[in-house]
């Protein structure tokens, strides 16, 4: 039996402080900005937004990204997953200004991780 204690996770602060940590260097090296989005059920929502051309796959970026979050924020270590939402910038600049804007766009990427390698047969 798995006892789980879950706190209540505030994201504004969670993000401010991912922001001047962590996203301003992403965001100067290569064009790759992230924000917690929601956090239920053990697995957090990112939305990654990409400004510049980058020349890796969606799905390695996702990696990066998630593993990223789960080791440098503690309210997210016991997570067991997590879903990276792509507005792609340097592909279509609309939906980064509509983005931007807090409009709701269509995602041009969707990716999905499973931190454990038990929770799946």
């Amino acid at each position: 039996m798995i006892c789980a204690i879950f706190l209540p996770v505030d994201i504004r602060n969670i993000n401010k402080k991912h922001y001047y940590e962590i996203d301003m260097y992403y965001r100067s090296q290569y064009g790759i900005s992230s924000q917690l989005t929601k956090y239920e059920n053990l697995v957090f929502h990112i939305d990654v937004v990409i400004s510049n051309p980058i020349y890796r796959s969606y799905a390695s970026v996702a990696a990066e990204i998630g593993y990223m979050w789960k080791q440098n924020v503690k309210e997210l270590k016991s997570s067991i997953g997590c879903k990276i939402n792509f507005v792609d910038g340097h592909k279509n600049p609309m939906n980064l200004a509509l983005y931007q804007e807090s409009i709701s766009v269509n995602y041009d990427a969707r990716k999905g991780i499973i931190f454990h390698k038990n929770y799946l047969n």
